[in-house]
């Protein structure tokens, strides 16, 4: 295979790659999900230091995780007692990050038929992340809390590398950051110790092609709009 050939694999792996929203019961052997993982460690990190953490849950387990979630969500009182560790999001929202934020909000609830009155229907799609979108496996990534920003930037590197790896396999992913507001019963039900950070969570499974969901693809800049060159 020449270097071409090699190019074209990549770069359609890393295009092909989506949040997918949709998935199918179909089972994911326990070697694909090891497989997975390994590749994705090859991932860079300072020093070596390779800080990542994998929970996988399934079955059972990722159903006890999802009706406890689901019993708090859709309790006000209760989910006022809830929050993240830390911010994801910037605490003011600033164009142009805030026009692409609603864009891709209005994109899926528009592919879903959500109109913006719909609060019940945002709500229950909403919901659908502790459900995993119907995804067989379930993610969990964490870091210890002693590990400072560069290793959260290593981790990202790993994450990407598993979505990556995922898809390669014929496999789909959706990296969500909605599982951090209920990291206290994630920690409970993975039983990790006070020093460990929840990250994000993440779905895993084959995509459910015939959702509408599943058919929304992001809009991406340029490449000339962000990179700037210097002779």
């Amino acid at each position: 295979m020449n270097t071409a050939e090699i190019t074209k694999i990549i770069d359609d792996n890393i295009k092909a790659r989506r949040s997918i929203r949709a998935f199918l019961p179909t089972e994911v052997k326990k070697q694909d999900i090891l497989d997975i993982m390994n590749v994705a460690a090859r991932a860079p990190s300072g020093t070596n230091t390779q800080p990542w953490q994998v929970h996988i849950v399934q079955g059972a387990a990722k159903k006890a995780i999802t009706d406890e979630i689901l019993s708090i969500f859709n309790d006000p009182e209760a989910l006022k007692e809830h929050t993240e560790e830390y911010n994801y999001y910037p605490s003011k929202w600033v164009d142009p990050y805030l026009a692409r934020r609603r864009k891709v909000g209005f994109d899926l609830y528009g592919l879903l038929g959500i109109g913006k009155e719909d609060k019940d229907r945002m709500k229950a799609q909403g919901a659908r992340n502790y459900q995993f979108f119907d995804a067989p496996v379930g993610v969990f990534f964490t870091i210890d809390r002693v590990m400072q920003q560069g290793s959260w930037f290593d981790y990202g590197m790993f994450v990407q590398n598993v979505m990556l790896a995922a898809k390669a396999r014929g496999l789909d992913t959706c990296p969500q950051a909605a599982f951090t507001q209920f990291h206290r019963v994630i920690a409970k039900h993975l039983n990790l110790n006070s020093e460990q950070q929840l990250i994000c969570g993440m779905s895993l499974g084959y995509a459910d092609q015939s959702k509408v969901e599943n058919t929304l693809t992001t809009d991406r800049e340029n490449a000339e709009s962000f990179t700037h060159f210097f002779n």
